[in-house]
């Protein structure tokens, strides 16, 4: 088990974890996980590199600030700031779901601390916020909903972001809906949606064509929350960008098929013929 560290950016504590030597590997999570989505391919890919998988803001064993801009744009400002604390100039980057929209912001505005870049089941565009958090923002809704009520939605949710159902194992959904089932995590995670705003995403779509990063983009073709018709928009959009689809598997595709994911980011990172 790797211990949790801690570094303090903008007077918020971020954790992270930390494995292995050589160039930088930053992996980003997306919503409602945190930075265990990539415990099953941390080991591995810490191999060859320094792997790096912090908790977003308000996520995971980070502070979760009451008054605080959690978007995907105040996010990419801390994660740059986090490279910029442990001394990172320049990472690969790989994230799934908001992480790759926290990825292609860093991209865009500062393309100088991106080598390159895996996005997996990434929001883009106007691909978010999935209809499924729709209901819990209407007005009244949280007040209206006790912890207990709110870990049971978030329990039916989980399960509905994998092809595979033998994978959303308890064990699994404990390991993400724990940091949310407090009074104080029900309130962050309700944050968190509140900042749920395809405006970034789509304020960016046409600087995507000047990215210069070599770039694997990775679907899970049965993916419910981001429709695979996302995967070749988003491929287009980019010069040098590559699309490798998961087979029969859904949104959490970290979860479903990590070893395959794993050889897929090597071989990318590895490969100069990319």
């Amino acid at each position: 088990m790797n211990i949790t560290q801690y570094v303090t950016i903008e007077g918020h504590q971020i954790a992270y974890e930390e494995m292995g030597e050589g160039s930088p590997l930053l992996l980003i999570h997306g919503i409602p996980t945190n930075r265990a989505l990539w415990r099953n391919v941390m080991p591995t890919l810490a191999a060859n590199h320094r792997v790096i998988t912090p908790d977003l803001l308000n996520f995971g064993e980070s502070d979760m600030p009451v008054d605080t801009d959690v978007s995907i744009n105040a996010q990419s400002r801390i994660i740059r700031k986090f490279m910029d604390a442990l001394g990172i100039s320049r990472a690969n980057i790989v994230a799934h779901d908001i992480g790759g929209g926290v990825a292609q912001l860093i991209a865009v505005k500062h393309p100088e601390k991106v080598n390159r870049l895996v996005l997996i089941d990434s929001v883009c565009f106007d691909s978010w916020p999935i209809p499924e958090f729709e209901p819990l923002l209407e007005p009244g809704v949280e007040q209206q909903t006790s912890v207990e009520e709110f870990v049971g939605i978030l329990r039916d949710f989980m399960p509905k972001g994998v092809y595979d159902s033998s994978v959303m194992t308890e064990e699994l959904i404990k390991l993400y809906v724990a940091q949310w089932s407090s009074e104080q995590g029900k309130a962050a995670l309700f944050r968190n949606m509140r900042r749920l705003n395809s405006e970034y995403t789509q304020a960016i779509a046409g600087d995507l064509k000047a990215l210069p990063h070599e770039t694997l983009v990775l679907w899970g073709d049965k993916d419910n929350f981001q429709k695979p018709k996302y995967a070749p928009m988003l491929t287009d959009a980019i010069p040098k960008a590559s699309l490798i689809w998961l087979e029969d598997a859904g949104h959490w595709v970290i979860d479903e098929q990590p070893d395959k994911v794993c050889t897929l980011i090597n071989t990318f990172l590895e490969d100069s013929a990319f």
